[in-house]
């Protein structure tokens, strides 16, 4: 298909985008998601006009979020690398020993732990997250090292895919990221690239209505991605100018990654879990609010008198003296029987919130509302209420192996030459000079494993290592130390290799005892053949020379 380059048609698309998303549902999903926002943070009494009655906030739904989000990321994320083809044995772990210490470095940088948990809690309250990585050439890295990966979590309102009733991303036509930045940062981003005509640079309203308050001094800037020849190419415009030419990044694939909460069909947006469940926050909400303005006006008795016996009006302050009209004993008062609340109110409220965390996937067990009298049956239930959540689970795992090829895009375009460093098998740091062009002249294939990080959990396996070891499943002291990960021997290195050493020099010893095929000489004993008080005289008997007799 033709791509449109001339900003105007930019901004017809983007709006053909925002059009799209306010005939999403029943609302449209910007309102859906400003409502599931408030109800999430306790803004659940927006709009209601109900001056005399206390509005309270029972937040079951952000709990359950709560819950959710640390369920997903309860663990950092561990990332396996391994070859499939292309390259040799010896290169293939050269260049997995260095691509896993830069994943782990960009990791690192990014802050891509937080930014995991971020990306979770925006899926289910949203509906969907976004992430979007490029390359920030003017950063240092390290020591005479230029450039790194950069990160930045984009809504899912201001993301409008080419063929928005399809959720893969690198199937999209085109992609358009919508930015609110102030007018005078991108007229000296356009400056910079040497845009002569600022003049369509101007504040301006965003369109989809999220952000109208505050906005003075505003405008709305697009960025398109498009496949062109195999590669990404990308451009930025505001409304009728353009910010950046196009551009040819050279990547295979889009730089962002799209993870949905439940997947509906037909649609690049996802279903958040609170989207149907808010009737049910606001039924429990009224419903408490319906019985504090009950206790408030029935729980204390009224009194009831005679006003021609009480022309000052009644009191009942302790202590105080009433004066009366007429006769004292003739004064009578009496107070009114109140009404008691149905039990049922409080039961169906209860019921509604036991219900409504079931059905999210969230029992007692799960959020630890039980007594924990059988530990064992109280982990098997937690267990099994967290297998609803296994479909988000999986999904939020491709969402990061996603993720971790697009950094092989950009190191493989952007990094080039420049100093790494990696752990060599033996555990020890090696610092080398590597070009990161070869990561596309091999046409790399990688198995990428995505997991919770106790999988490949440093101290979990030097904890079974020990186990095993103590209970002599392993017997070699070298293979328990190379089971050991790096960085907890000192050393290791130098005392395996003094291991092995030892080890084969009893194993030449073993064997000349049971096949008595050394000569017993003094240069065997010297060069540390053979024992110093053992050697033979090419019989198969050994002598120790100090004692004079046969040792076998």
């Amino acid at each position: 298909m033709k791509i449109k380059k001339q900003p105007h048609e930019i901004w017809q698309e983007y709006e053909i985008g925002v059009s799209y998303k306010q005939s999403i549902g029943n609302k449209g999903l910007y309102e859906t998601v400003k409502q599931n926002e408030n109800f999430f943070i306790g803004n659940q009494w927006e709009g209601v006009n109900a001056p005399d009655l206390d509005k309270p906030v029972i937040n079951i739904l952000k709990r359950v979020v709560s819950y959710f989000v640390s369920t997903l990321v309860s663990d950092d994320i561990g990332v396996n690398v391994e070859p499939f083809g292309g390259i040799t044995d010896d290169d293939g772990k050269y260049i997995m020993g260095i691509l896993s210490n830069q994943f782990d470095e960009i990791m690192e940088n990014c802050g891509m732990t937080s930014k995991n948990r971020d990306a979770i809690r925006n899926a289910a309250v949203d509906g969907d997250a976004c992430m979007y990585f490029w390359f920030n050439p003017d950063v240092q890295a390290a020591d005479n090292v230029f450039g790194r990966i950069e990160c930045e979590e984009i809504d899912n309102t201001n993301v409008y895919f080419g063929n928005p009733q399809v959720w893969e991303v690198q199937k999209q036509p085109y992609i358009i990221i919508s930015f609110r930045k102030m007018v005078q940062s991108v007229i000296e981003e356009a400056e910079k690239n040497n845009i002569k005509d600022i003049s369509g640079i101007v504040a301006d309203d965003d369109p989809n209505g999220v952000n109208r308050e505050n906005e003075n001094g505003k405008c709305t800037v697009l960025i398109k991605f498009w496949k062109e020849n195999g590669t990404v190419r990308y451009m930025k415009t505001v409304s009728n100018t353009v910010i950046k030419p196009e551009t040819d990044l050279g990547y295979k694939r889009y730089p962002l990654a799209w993870f949905s909460w439940d997947k509906i069909k037909n649609s690049m947006h996802g279903q958040a879990c609170l989207t149907g469940l808010i009737p049910n926050q606001i039924f429990i909400n009224k419903m408490f609010a319906m019985s504090m303005q009950h206790v408030k006006n029935m729980a204390f008795p009224k009194y009831v008198y005679n006003q021609a016996y009480f022309p000052n009006g009644f009191s009942n302050r302790v202590g105080e003296a009433i004066p009366v009209t007429g006769d004292p004993n003739m004064v009578l008062n009496t107070k009114t029987v109140t009404a008691d609340m149905s039990s049922q109110v409080l039961q169906m409220i209860d019921n509604v919130i036991s219900y409504t965390r079931d059905t999210m996937g969230a029992s007692d067990a799960a959020l630890g509302n039980i007594k924990p009298d059988n530990t064992s049956a109280i982990i098997a239930t937690q267990k099994a209420s967290a297998m609803p959540l296994e479909l988000q689970r999986m999904s939020f795992y491709q969402f990061v192996e996603d993720y971790v090829r697009i950094f092989l895009d950009i190191m493989a375009e952007n990094y080039g030459m420049r100093d790494v460093s990696y752990t060599d098998e033996n555990g020890e740091t090696v610092n080398t000079l590597f070009d990161f062009g070869r990561l596309k002249n091999l046409f790399l294939k990688l198995n990428i494993d995505i997991g919770a990080s106790t999988y490949w959990s440093e101290l979990m396996q030097v904890q079974t290592t020990d186990n095993l070891f103590s209970k002599g499943i392993i017997t070699d002291a070298v293979t328990y130390l190379e089971a050991i990960p790096n960085g907890y021997i000192k050393n290791k290195g130098d005392i395996i290799k003094k291991l092995k050493e030892k080890q084969e020099q009893d194993q030449m010893l073993q064997q000349a005892i049971m096949g008595g095929g050394l000569n017993g000489t003094m240069s065997d004993m010297q060069n540390g053949s053979v024992p110093e008080t053992i050697y033979g005289n090419g019989s198969g008997n050994y002598y120790n020379p100090d004692m004079q007799e046969s040792v076998m």
